[in-house]
């Protein structure tokens, strides 16, 4: 566990994410000879969770390589330096590169379905923010709007999947007994409603509770369809939200303050009401005095 979270570090260092920031700047970067792909891993968690596998096979091969006397220090140390090159060199990018092969097909897919190209992405873009690969349509929205001064596909379907997360977290701290998931619960469901954040729901409530996952992918995909059906469409970059949801106000079409508003509502509610009806595995509270009066309960038996 240490080594993994070890590894996981490094992706994150403060002196790497400088690294790659400069790479995307388009300043040449490279390790060991060779050339590193800008990668912001703050936001993901697959590449840890792909390096954690990874690292079994390496632990095991370096176990068997490494005599008895120095495994206490030698073993840890060549385990690092060999997973860190992999995940720099290979898995983190490798996310990168699927990102932009299903950007390229979804802007492709946009084009001949329309409206329903929207609601899909309003399903899956939860599973993209979890794997960080949502990034990677960034640059593609910041040319689209350069160029045609709006953005009809990804932002508008992100209204859906932002606040359903919101939705389903407000549900959980409804149902739930737990005091202290409550509390993230509340603080995470405001984070996403008002401001777009969904990081807080969707990796403290809802891929925790797994099926409130699903009442989020399920609502996602009616409230995408309705933004496409109502032609939605961002003038602006900005995570939707409540305070955000001025970019996709269109002077040219009053009609549009609506469409966003009934969006909006439709996707806490039904996202609340989907969560409600699907249930969840509540996390049981941990009291502290449990194990001291078990111990007492025994002495006294004896």
């Amino acid at each position: 566990m240490s080594l993994a979270i070890a590894i996981s570090g490094v992706l994150v260092h403060p002196a790497f994410i400088e690294l790659m920031a400069k790479a995307a700047q388009g300043q040449p970067v490279d390790f060991i000879g060779i050339s590193i792909t800008p990668v912001k891993y703050t936001y993901t968690v697959i590449p840890a969770l792909c390096m954690t596998w990874i690292l079994s096979y390496i632990e095991k091969w370096i176990d068997k390589i490494t005599p008895a006397v120095t495994k206490n220090f030698l073993k840890p140390m060549l385990i690092v330096l060999i997973a860190s090159p992999i995940a720099i060199i290979l898995i983190g990018p490798m996310g990168v590169w699927i990102g932009s092969g299903i950007s390229a097909l979804v802007y492709t897919i946009h084009d001949y379905l329309g409206w329903l190209s929207v609601a899909i992405m309003g399903a899956i873009w939860p599973l993209l923010v979890m794997t960080g690969m949502h990034r990677v349509f960034t640059p593609t929205i910041i040319q689209t709007i350069a160029e045609t001064g709006k953005e009809g596909m990804v932002m508008p379907s992100e209204i859906g999947a932002n606040l359903s997360l919101g939705g389903s977290s407000l549900a959980v701290a409804w149902r739930t007994k737990n005091p202290e998931l409550r509390q993230t619960a509340l603080a995470a469901a405001a984070s996403a409603i008002v401001a777009g954040i969904t990081e807080p729901a969707l990796y403290g409530v809802v891929i925790r509770l797994k099926k409130p996952l699903i009442a989020c992918l399920i609502t996602g995909f009616f409230c995408g369809a309705i933004a496409g059906i109502g032609g939605l469409a961002s003038h602006s970059m900005a995570a939707p939200g409540l305070f955000t949801s001025v970019q996709f106000f269109d002077p040219q079409n009053p009609m549009s303050i609506v469409w966003v508003f009934g969006v909006m509502i439709l996707s806490v509610v039904m996202s609340f009401i989907v969560t409600l009806l699907l249930g969840f595995e509540d996390i049981p509270v941990e009291k502290q005095d449990d194990k001291p009066k078990q111990v007492a309960q025994a002495l006294s038996r004896s």
